[in-house]
């Protein structure tokens, strides 16, 4: 069965009906074929499938403007200048990231950068005096990050992610195209196969600013008070919600439900 001149999916989703009446999922076909089709595909060529493919649909991209942001937006800006750039500012973020996203997306002329933020009115009613953070940084991650997320992908069939298969053991089976829990989204991880020295070396050809963090130990940066220095041996994330059972912001999700597997080092 050929879908759009893509390549034949080999297994589809069923029913669990007798054999002869199965119906293939079509976003999940979608996500198969897209597979696929650029499973051998370089990582420039699967951005560039992302953007110009129509069976990706609509699609935004999500930066943090981090450690290793700098390669993902390079590949986008060569391909559309115009794509947007949806940039959650938690209002608890570094300064050093607030000026470096400034100044990367004016250096690489990003058009469509949004800058997310949660709305005055919900940061007064959920928290006031800026302190969910210390005893309950679920409840902040979701009022600060995940459900302004949400609401601006509102509207795109998917979305661009930076995730890699290296940076923890949630994400080694991580592939170039994946539905997105709950919301029905795609979402497009073109570096999901890449190794540091990918993403050193890129960086190095291209001659892209680094993060300023980065020299002082910071390989994984999020919010100023949940974010601290990695020693050489830890993994990438390790700094991120350090000594808690926590891995993932809630933007990204395992099985339908935030990581729970904890720090490793």
């Amino acid at each position: 069965m050929q879908h759009n001149g893509l390549t034949p999916l080999t297994s589809p989703l069923t029913t669990g009906k007798a054999p002869g009446s199965e119906r293939v999922d079509p976003l999940q076909a979608k996500v198969d074929a897209l597979n696929a089709r650029y499973r051998h595909h370089s990582a420039t060529a699967v951005m560039e499938a992302a953007l110009k493919d129509p069976q990706a649909g609509k699609l935004a991209m999500v930066s943090s403007f981090g450690a290793e942001s700098a390669v993902l937006l390079h590949m986008a800006a060569v391909v559309d200048r115009k794509i947007p750039v949806l940039f959650v500012d938690t209002e608890m973020l570094f300064a050093e990231t607030l000026v470096y996203q400034q100044d990367l997306a004016e250096q690489l002329r990003l058009e469509n950068v949004q800058v997310i933020r949660a709305s005055d009115s919900t940061l007064a009613a959920e928290d006031p005096v800026g302190t969910l953070h210390q005893h309950d940084t679920d409840a902040c991650c979701a009022l600060r990050k995940t459900r302004p997320l949400q609401k601006a992908l509102r509207g795109y069939d998917g979305w661009i992610t930076g995730r890699k298969r290296f940076q923890s053991g949630t994400r080694a089976a991580l592939e170039f195209f994946e539905i997105e829990d709950f919301t029905g989204r795609i979402k497009v991880n073109p570096l999901a196969h890449w190794a540091p020295d990918d993403v050193r070396a890129y960086m190095e050809e291209n001659r892209l600013p680094r993060h300023p963090l980065v020299a002082k130990g910071y390989p994984s940066i999020g919010c100023a008070p949940c974010t601290s220095p990695v020693a050489e041996g830890e993994d990438p994330r390790s700094g991120r919600w350090r000594g808690q059972d926590k891995e993932e912001c809630g933007i990204h999700f395992v099985d339908g439900k935030i990581v729970r597997t904890g720090e490793k080092t």
